[in-house]
């Protein structure tokens, strides 16, 4: 697009804007509807871990579609890095932008973003970008799944791709295309998800033509607006928060490699219509893989502080102008390489946001929920199919308690905060791996005491089936505990063992953890609950009575905490 100065734009009146703010957002969720939908591996099909979005020629985003969290306020990062490695000069009708960089642009390997430039007809003006970002199952690197819990260094976690040129005019670069699939260990799988992913910013690219075809001149006017008016309502909402500092820290349990307590400590500074958050005082970067780069720090900031002002303010680049980040180099929210990163997106994205929500609790506490699960519970499994020998690569997250709310209790079994995916249905689960789910349920107990309880963790049981499987586990709450607020109580923590045939534990497993297990194994992931808010005295006992009847909650712990006699009220 050319540029105008702001007196020669036209003006563009509430009902265009509206028009054409929700026409984006129905393109990037088209997107996302294809990608999920033609999505090859049980990943993006069935868990849709994966995001789109549109951005304008700028490069500055004016849609997404509501999905993972980690994903999309990451996700300008790796635009930027694109449009700088490819100025727009450079790019032609057809073409598209891949990587996966943690250092320029990306968050961790397995999340390969692709940046496609949508030209208008004549094939001259450059109009938009439209990108997204799936998490693929498998890129190399040490373990299968490319989660590995014991890497201490980037070039262990899987193939790291700088921005370059997936398609040129229409085509697959083929060159790019092999070297992707050859390190790789599920290599058709990929070739599958990229198809999605090229398909869906065909859908972005058409769509977003025809909005221009149908809105002319006032749509590099219109993109503009869309971007003041979410800045407007943000700027509007921090107002609304009282002026001052407020503080949290909160810790990881540990790096996998012996250093544990690792602090994440947020000072939220509101003044005006604008927040600052400053992590210093966080722990250093450290050996084991729970770096965040900076684009993860400031995706959990801005979900967070969405989370306390109005979820509703369309999420673009205007609503983030509000919001500055200071990150320290060379700490475990903005590492400097070769850093091992792979759990700093799912791991320390989740106590970046419980440490901020934590400090923003202080300036608004009815807005803020009780500690969730703070956790992905990332489970993998590797090795060779015994059903048809070809290697395989299973990767999930866990859902866990939601925290309990001023206005109620936190969801039982879900996933939350940055990760926003669905679970891997056991049918699937077991169709497409030699594995099988022997127990899933929740976890009596395991939310937060408090006037409004904390959500329930899960318990999900696997089996190796047939043949010696590589297993990774890399998850936090092993040891601290997600944290209750106005007087409620933490939720429970997390674990994990391997069980017996009877589902009986015999021996418990580190949270982040790499092992070799023979056929018959069964691994049991306990995931965390949400802690509680309020004070549990002032539970309604009819509330109470309802978790005993539903088996959520223990006559012990309807006493403990509640004060509640289960007897009585049979009486």
């Amino acid at each position: 697009m050319t540029d105008r100065d702001a007196g020669d734009a036209p003006e563009v009146d509430s009902v265009t804007l509206e028009v054409v703010r929700n026409a984006c957002e129905a393109v990037a969720e088209e997107m996302n509807a294809n990608l999920v939908r033609t999505g090859y591996s049980p990943n993006v099909k069935e868990r849709r871990d994966c995001s789109t979005a549109l951005f304008d020629a700028d490069g500055e985003m004016i849609a997404q579609a509501e999905t993972m969290p980690v994903h999309l306020g990451a996700m300008p990062f790796s635009v930027a890095a694109a449009v700088e490695a490819f100025p727009p000069e450079t790019l032609s009708p057809g073409d598209s932008v891949l990587l996966n960089d943690p250092f320029r642009g990306g968050a961790h390997l397995p999340d390969l973003t692709l940046v496609t430039p949508v030209f208008d007809e004549s094939g001259e003006e450059l109009l938009a970008f439209a990108a997204n970002r799936a998490h693929h199952a498998d890129v190399g690197g040490s373990t299968a799944g490319s989660v590995a819990a014991d890497s201490t260094e980037i070039y262990q976690e899987g193939l790291r791709i700088p921005p370059v040129k997936f398609e040129s005019g229409g085509d697959v670069r083929e060159d790019v295309l092999s070297m992707i699939l050859a390190n790789v260990r599920t290599p058709e799988e990929r070739r599958g998800d990229l198809r999605a992913q090229t398909a869906a910013n065909a859908t972005g690219r058409r769509r977003f033509r025809e909005v221009a075809a149908e809105h002319g001149d006032l749509l590099e006017p219109a993109l503009a607006e869309i971007k003041d008016y979410s800045e407007r309502r943000m700027c509007a909402e921090i107002r609304n928060l009282p002026d001052g500092t407020y503080e949290f820290a909160d810790v990881l349990d540990d790096d996998g490699r012996g250093n544990e307590d690792l602090p994440v400590e947020a000072a939220v500074e509101i003044e005006g219509d604008s927040v600052a958050v400053d992590f210093e005082g966080t722990a250093a970067q450290t050996d084991g893989p729970v770096n965040a780069v900076f684009a993860v720090t400031a995706s959990a900031t801005y979900y967070a502080v969405r989370c306390v002002t109005d979820p509703d303010i369309p999420p673009n680049h205007g609503c983030y102008r509000p919001i500055e980040i200071r990150a320290p180099e060379g700490t475990i929210v903005n590492p400097d390489p070769p850093a091992a990163v792979v759990g700093g997106n799912l791991e320390t994205s989740q106590r970046v946001t419980d440490a901020v929500l934590g400090a923003l609790a202080g300036a608004d506490p009815e807005a803020v929920v009780a500690a969730c699960q703070g956790t992905m519970n990332n489970v993998t499994f590797g090795g060779t199919d015994p059903r048809d020998d070809a290697p395989y690569a299973f990767y999930e997250t866990q859902g866990g308690g939601f925290g309990g709310r001023a206005i109620g209790d936190g969801m039982d079994g879900v996933h939350v905060h940055m990760s926003n995916t669905l679970n891997t249905p056991a049918e699937v689960l077991e169709t497409a791996y030699p594995l099988r789910v022997e127990r899933y349920a929740l976890r009596p107990d395991s939310g937060g005491a408090g006037e409004f309880r904390g959500g329930l963790g899960l318990r999900r049981d696997i089996r190796v089936r047939d043949h010696e499987a590589r297993f990774s586990l890399l998850a936090e709450r092993h040891e601290s505990r997600p944290y209750g607020l106005a007087g409620g109580d933490p939720g429970a923590n997390g674990a994990a063992y391997l069980v017996d045939d009877d589902g009986d534990e015999r021996e418990k497993l580190p949270a982040k953890h790499t092992r070799d297990l023979p056929a018959g194994s069964v691994v049991s992931v306990r995931t965390p609950g949400g802690g509680g808010y309020g004070d549990p005295a002032d539970r309604d006992p009819e509330a109470v009575a309802r978790d005993l009847r539903l088996g959520k909650l223990s006559p012990a712990l309807a006493r403990e905490a509640y004060g509640y006699d289960p007897e009585g009220d049979e009486d």
